[in-house]
């Protein structure tokens, strides 16, 4: 149709129909050759270069009562170049971006990226809207936790953030929660101190306490009717202790009232999920972790709406919240 199209793969459970008619840039790794050697190079293209352009509603009268159906493999190529232009080549674009041959990029992996900056709204900026708030606010908040708690002096046990990739496709991956590397990591740590019993790693797990620290589903007002009455998430409450009892959450009684007691020495309130027993729940990494490790696990998060939104939406206080529980739980 006189145009230069990518071919794109949805990852994970996505909200197709929040990526259409939006300025989109590339971001991920590029692998390049020089001088006979492989390099890796992340970049981040600003550049808006992408969109992915809805259909008129002249040409599809009925969707705004019929509902919008996106089908990945024919509604989703974004729109990169006009075809009377030139031709359009991946690598010749990400050369020139790089300050390489189209030649010497050997490999990709990109994905889309919507350009428009995260943003504080609300009539009293209690909002906090951007995209990957799920998971980067847990990463965020573990990180600045993390420092936090090294700020304030030794510690009588080791501490430990781990942030991984594929959650949203089961994990099963290299880096992902259902590989070996944080079980390695800890396996080297333990070596590293000079611990040489058989027994080591078990008896480290045994002592441990878990918190896999994911989003949680927050009230939704237009849709109120979705979620269980007795266990309502409300933005800017605090964070939230999810439940399920077919294990999609690791929580249990003595890992819950852990975290309830640890928040309320930070005077941080919390909040319970467990999802209605007629509708399915997402899971986390917490049960895969947990199971691979034998280490007692809770299953938290912040409150949110439109997950798996291109532009997600949380409230500002629960970010501070999160971030006081977990210092108090590191120093502790």
């Amino acid at each position: 149709a006189g145009c230069h199209q990518l071919a794109v793969e949805p990852y994970g459970g996505v909200l197709l129909h929040t990526w259409l008619d939006r300025d989109l840039g590339l971001a991920g790794r590029v692998v390049v050759s020089r001088d006979g050697s492989l390099a890796s190079c992340h970049v981040d293209l600003r550049t808006p270069l992408l969109r992915i352009p809805s259909l008129a509603i002249h040409l599809q009268r009925g969707v705004n009562t019929e509902g919008l159906v996106v089908n990945a493999q024919r509604h989703l190529p974004p729109l990169a170049a006009l075809a009377a232009g030139g031709p359009f080549d991946v690598k010749s674009y990400l050369g020139g971006q790089l300050g390489v041959p189209a030649e010497a990029v050997v490999a990709f992996d990109l994905m889309l990226t919507d350009l428009q900056p995260a943003a504080r709204l609300g009539a009293r900026g209690e909002l906090v809207s951007s995209g990957r708030l799920d998971n980067l606010a847990s990463c965020h908040a573990a990180l600045v936790a993390l420092c936090a708690a090294a700020e304030a002096g030794p510690a009588d046990a080791t501490q430990l953030v781990a942030l991984f990739d594929h959650e949203e496709v089961g994990s099963r991956s290299a880096q992902g929660a259902a590989g070996s590397f944080l079980r390695d990591v800890i396996a080297r740590v333990l070596g590293a101190t000079g611990e040489t019993r058989v027994d080591a790693l078990p008896r480290a797990m045994a002592r441990s306490f878990l918190v896999s620290a994911d989003m949680a589903h927050a009230l939704h007002p237009n849709h109120t009717d979705r979620h269980e009455p007795g266990h309502a998430p409300i933005l800017g409450l605090g964070p939230v202790i999810k439940s399920n009892v077919n294990q999609s959450y690791a929580t249990d009684a003595a890992t819950l009232a852990r975290f309830v007691r640890v928040a309320e020495e930070a005077s941080v309130p919390t909040q319970r999920f467990v999802t209605r027993s007629d509708l399915g729940c997402g899971s986390t990494i917490g049960p895969i972790t947990a199971a691979a490790l034998g280490v007692p696990t809770v299953d938290v998060g912040l409150p949110m709406l439109s997950m798996h939104s291109c532009r997600e939406l949380a409230a500002a206080a629960d970010v501070p919240a999160m971030v006081a529980v977990l210092t108090r739980l590191l120093v502790a």
